[in-house]
C-alpha cells in the first residue's frame, strides 16, 4: 500500500504541474474551475506522497553523517533564499535576475538535500521523482518561452528581505523537523 500511494503521489503531483505546460487547449477548457481542481489534485499527491512514504519500505543504501547533514542543511538554506527570490513581484532580488527558475531551482536543491541524507529506496522515488520533475519542468519552460530575459533588479532594501526571509523560513522549518522528531542538525 505504501509503495502504491508514494509512486501514484509523485505520479500525480507531476501530472497535475505539466497539464498546463503539455497540454494547453485542454487546461483552457477548464477555465477558472481547473485552477481549484488542479489545487485539489495536489493537495492529495502530497497527502499520497507523504503517506506512501512513511509507510514504504526499501533497502537503505547510506544515512546520515556529519559531512552529508552538513551539505543538507547548505543546501536547504540556498533553496529557501532561491524560493524568497522567486517571491517578489516586478523587480527581483539578485537571484532572480540570474535564473528564469528560482523557485523550481530552489525545489530541486530541497530534493537534492534531502537524498543527501535519506539513501533508501523510498527516498529515491520521492525525492528522485520531484526531482525529475523539478528538471523536467525547467526544460519544457525554456523550450516554449524562448530565451531568458532577466527581469530588472529590486532594491537593495527587498534583498534584506529575502535574506531575512531565509533565515526566518529555515529556523522555522528547522525547528518542525526537530518537533517531528527528525533533528536536522544531526
Amino acid at each position: 500500500m505504501g509503495w502504491t500511494l508514494l509512486i501514484g503521489g509523485v505520479v500525480l503531483w507531476t501530472a497535475a504541474h505539466l497539464f498546463k505546460r503539455l497540454a494547453p487547449e485542454a487546461r483552457a477548457k477548464l477555465g477558472e474551475p481547473g485552477k481549484g481542481l488542479t489545487a485539489l489534485l495536489l493537495v492529495a499527491s502530497v497527502v499520497m506522497m507523504v503517506f506512501g512514504y512513511r509507510w514504504a519500505e526499501g533497502a537503505v543504501f547510506w544515512g546520515r553523517e556529519g559531512w552529508n547533514t552538513g551539505l543538507n542543511n547548505l543546501l536547504m538554506l540556498l533553496a529557501f533564499y532561491s524560493y524568497a527570490a522567486s517571491g517578489a513581484k516586478g523587480a527581483k532580488v539578485w537571484w532572480g535576475t540570474k535564473t528564469r527558475h528560482p523557485q523550481l531551482i530552489g525545489f530541486s536543491l530541497w530534493a537534492v538535500a534531502h537524498l543527501l541524507v535519506n539513501g533508501d529506496t523510498p527516498s529515491f522515488v520521492l525525492f528522485g521523482g520531484l526531482l525529475a520533475w523539478a528538471l523536467a519542468e525547467m526544460a519544457i519552460i525554456n523550450r516554449q518561452e524562448g530565451p531568458f530575459v532577466p527581469p530588472p533588479r529590486a532594491p537593495v532594501k527587498k534583498e534584506v528581505v529575502a535574506v531575512v526571509a531565509t533565515l526566518v523560513v529555515y529556523v522555522v522549518v528547522a525547528g518542525i523537523h526537530a518537533w517531528a522528531g527528525y533533528n536536522p542538525f544531526g
